[in-house]
This record gives C-alpha cells, sequence and structure tokens, in this order.
C-alpha cells in the first residue's frame, strides 16, 4: 500500500553492496572472508526485504566532473579522495548501473546538465523525473 509520501534519499543500499565493498576487498581493506559473507547476507537476504526505490537517478559524470562537485562541497574529509580512488568507483558505478534491474532507473549526465546552478536544466529534470513516475509527457 502506497502511503502517498515522496522519500528521496542520496544513497541506496545497492551502492554498499556492489561499489564500495567491492572495492574496499579490491584493494586490500576487506579480508576474503567479510567479502563473501557481506554479500551472501545482502544478496540472499536483505534484496528481499528491502523495496526498490520508485525511481533510481543515476548522476553520471567524468571524473573531472566529480572533482568539481567534491571542492565545490568544501568537506574537509573529502579533499584527501585520490584520483586513483574515485576513478575507480566511477568504473564500479557504470558497471552497475549497466546491470541495474530493481526497477524504473533515470541518467543524468552532469557534464551535461548543471541543475543546480541553471533554472531551466532543473526543470527538465523536474519534467523527466514526473514522466518516469507518473507517465507524464
Amino acid at each position: 500500500m502506497k502511503s502517498g509520501k515522496t522519500i528521496i534519499q542520496d544513497r541506496t543500499i545497492y551502492e554498499d553492496a556492489n561499489i564500495f565493498a567491492p572495492n574496499l576487498h579490491a584493494m586490500g581493506l576487506m579480508t576474503t572472508r567479510d567479502f563473501k559473507n557481506y554479500q551472501e547476507l545482502f544478496f540472499s537476504l536483505m534484496v528481499e526485504f528491502i523495496k526498490p526505490p520508485d525511481l533510481l537517478i543515476y548522476l553520471r559524470g567524468s571524473v573531472p566532473s566529480l572533482v568539481k562537485q567534491i571542492e565545490k562541497r568544501g568537506r574537509a574529509y573529502e579533499n584527501s579522495i585520490r584520483i586513483d580512488y574515485l576513478r575507480r568507483l566511477n568504473e564500479r558505478y557504470e558497471a552497475w548501473i549497466s546491470t541495474y534491474e530493481f526497477g524504473k532507473m533515470l541518467v543524468i549526465d552532469i557534464d551535461e546538465i548543471n541543475f543546480a546552478e541553471n533554472p531551466e536544466h532543473l526543470g527538465m529534470i523536474i519534467n523527466r523525473v514526473n514522466a518516469e513516475l507518473h507517465g507524464l509527457f
């Protein structure tokens, strides 16, 4: 039963299992045993108990665009992110998003669209979200 509420999250549980945990394992920061246990628990249990989002919005960007966004935010803890780490995460996101099958997905290319500073771009994205969720054109 739908509650009529709109919930917006900036991350999904899928990202941890498909991007961050595999990356930590590949970097040697998570043991193979822990990684296999995590993957087994996630894919055999969590996926069954968690309702997928009605719409996943993927903000696709090149590494230079991601670096610009990080610089704009100005978060001290993000200043130490290495480019090679960011590149690996971006590659993992692209691989994951190409196989996403839990529901509707909208891809926004942040190299082409600046919705934070351009009201026309924001309006276009709002229209696309409405179309995906409600069938409006």
